[in-house]
């Protein structure tokens, strides 16, 4: 079976084997980046772009690598021989590459959301629905059980993007738990992790953290990520590397009901909550073009999930090109 990674993935076995060169890690950092735009915005998953730009499984396999093992190996090893035995380089990179995107689009992400939102939806719908493809066809074999990962996948998914967000429980910790529940999601291709915030209601206080470069709620935010993603990571690493056909399946069904997210076209229903900046969050139905208020700007948003798309199925090409 082809492998879909642009690059070699490091064995998990053997992580001193493989040498990469700089322009490796620079195309690691720009994936990076690509996880950590998905990121921003609520209804897309960096897990997806993981997934569909070939370093999903190098990533689990790193991130449930790291153990307090490592730091006793330090000094029978050395820095070096640990650095390299934990896959470091591969993680500085990819973690580069997120904290850019982050730092630098999140204002972009925030005036899109607000000026051209159907735009952006449009494309996000399109990038998510080549992915189902191009995810679901490394599934070699679709049998009874593969199919029932799949369904059971999509309606995870659409229970969860169907959950009511809900305003900040305000308590102290809570920036830290919602930090370990939306990491989870975060490395789930179609689970969107900023969605989960938003649902938690912690969402604008991490996105107002990152834009006034709050330091502590910034800190608060990235330990609790750190413990959920040590833990979690663990688990979907060894369902992987054990059950890959019913894990990939599973993952394809999250990308396809998530889809329910993305819809670009919504009607306002319920104001849920107001902000202290005046930004209101709503509940919001899906409809039909011909159904939104004002300008549906069908062709554009097309045009739009069209470019989506086809960027999704052009890494592809890539990725097989690279294999064959």
């Amino acid at each position: 079976m082809k492998s879909t990674h642009l690059l070699n993935p490091i064995d998990p076995s053997n992580r001193q084997k493989p040498v990469r060169t700089l322009n490796d890690y620079l195309l690691i950092a720009l994936r990076g980046a690509g996880m950590g735009a998905a990121d921003v915005v609520p209804g897309v998953s960096g897990g997806t772009v993981a997934f569909i730009t070939g370093i999903y499984a190098e990533l689990l396999a790193t991130i449930s690598g790291l153990k307090f093992s490592l730091i006793a190996a330090l000094r029978q090893e050395g820095i070096a021989a640990v650095w390299r035995r934990a896959n470091l380089n591969f993680l500085l990179a990819l973690l580069s590459g997120i904290a850019i995107a982050v730092v630098g689009l999140a204002n972009a992400v925030s005036y899109l959301l607000e000026t051209q939102e159907q735009l952006l939806w449009g494309f996000f719908f399109g990038l998510v629905t080549a992915s189902v493809y191009a995810v679901g066809k490394t599934v070699t074999r679709w049998n009874f059980s593969t199919v029932m990962a799949f369904v059971l996948g999509t309606a995870i998914a659409l229970l969860i993007t169907a959950l009511k967000p809900l305003s900040s429980f305000g308590f102290s910790g809570f920036i830290f738990i919602a930090g370990m529940i939306a990491i989870c999601a975060m490395i789930l291709p179609g689970i969107s992790g900023s969605f989960l915030l938003l649902i938690l209601g912690a969402y604008e206080d991490v996105i107002q953290a990152v834009k006034t470069v709050d330091l502590a709620t910034i800190a608060e935010f990235g330990a609790g990520c750190i413990v959920g993603l040590l833990g979690f990571s663990r688990g979907l690493n060894w369902l992987y590397n054990t059950h890959k056909a019913l894990t990939v399946s599973l993952l394809t069904g999250f990308m396809l009901g998530s889809l329910q997210k993305l819809w670009p076209w919504q009607h306002k229903v319920t104001l849920l909550h107001v902000h202290s900046n005046g930004k209101e969050d709503w509940l919001r139905a899906n409809v039909l073009p011909t159904a939104v208020e004002g300008d549906a700007q069908l062709v554009p948003v097309l045009a739009c999930a069209l470019g989506g798309a086809l960027l999704i199925l052009a890494i592809d090409w890539l990725a097989n090109r690279n294999e064959a």
